[in-house]
């Protein structure tokens, strides 16, 4: 493994949890095109989709770590939000972690491009006057909460993404939950998401150890970073963002996929 490889690898690892501190997901929606892409362009290395989701799981639940941390004061973590999400995403993640390798590499790609489709359509819903609501006053459907989770910890936990960036639209457009507490509380459950993730590949033989290490070095220090930035910037922003974003993703898996 050259000095290229490292540095290809950690730069990656470091946008994508830079993007993931600032906005509340994983980071896999980045991540998973990038490590699929950019290392085979320069020549680098080739990883497999299984690889890529591997990789992907296990350093996902090292950048949330670094989110959550920055996020623990101010009111921002949704203590009940957590609890009920968290636990039927992390049920989720587990049957779909160990499910995964059933799978061919089109099914799993075919998974995240459905995934991927449904959030970027909901990000363009409408949100408004969430944002208006204390913190301190915020209600939602608890029961909802729990069964929308566990569906997305189940397609997540195939990917190797910990699925916030699922969860953040539906937890701004149907739970109707604020810009801010919805990046916090969606980066603890999205810890809690990527154990369920990670323990079912590595118990199947799915992570490449040296990668994700390099990868997990790189979250430790940036998602922390875009977790400050992101509680400085404006909601709108980050919803753009975030809505760019994923939409972006979902159309290069669908050409590939077609």
């Amino acid at each position: 493994m050259d000095f290229g490889f490292i540095i290809t690898i950690f730069l990656i690892g470091f946008i994508g949890s830079y993007v993931s501190g600032m906005l509340g997901i994983g980071g896999s929606i980045i991540k998973y095109p990038m490590l699929l892409y950019i290392p085979p362009l320069f020549g680098i290395a080739a990883f497999s989709a299984h690889e890529v989701a591997g990789i992907s799981a296990v350093q996902v639940f090292f950048a949330t770590i670094g989110g959550v941390w920055v996020y623990r004061k101010g009111g921002y973590l949704n203590k009940s939000l957590i609890i009920y999400m968290g636990t039927s995403i992390l049920i989720g993640s587990f049957i779909g972690g160990f499910g995964s390798k059933l799978m061919s590499e089109n099914g799993i790609n075919f998974t995240y491009g459905i995934l991927a489709a449904t959030a970027a359509i909901m990000m363009f819903i409408p949100k408004k006057g969430i944002d208006d609501i204390p913190h301190d006053q915020v209600k939602f459907n608890k029961w909802l909460a729990a069964i929308l989770s566990l569906i997305v910890g189940v397609g997540a936990g195939i990917v190797g993404a910990a699925g916030a960036f699922l969860l953040v639209p539906i937890m701004l457009v149907v739970l109707k939950i604020p810009t801010r507490m919805t990046i916090a509380s969606s980066l603890a459950i999205t810890f809690i998401s990527s154990i369920g993730a990670t323990v079912g590949k590595i118990t199947t033989g799915q992570v490449d150890y040296y990668p994700a290490a390099i990868m997990v070095v790189a979250s430790l220090i940036a998602s922390p970073l875009g977790a400050m930035a992101g509680k400085k910037m404006n909601t709108k922003i980050l919803q753009i963002i975030l809505a760019i974003l994923i939409s972006a993703t979902a159309i290069k898996i669908w050409i590939d996929i077609l």
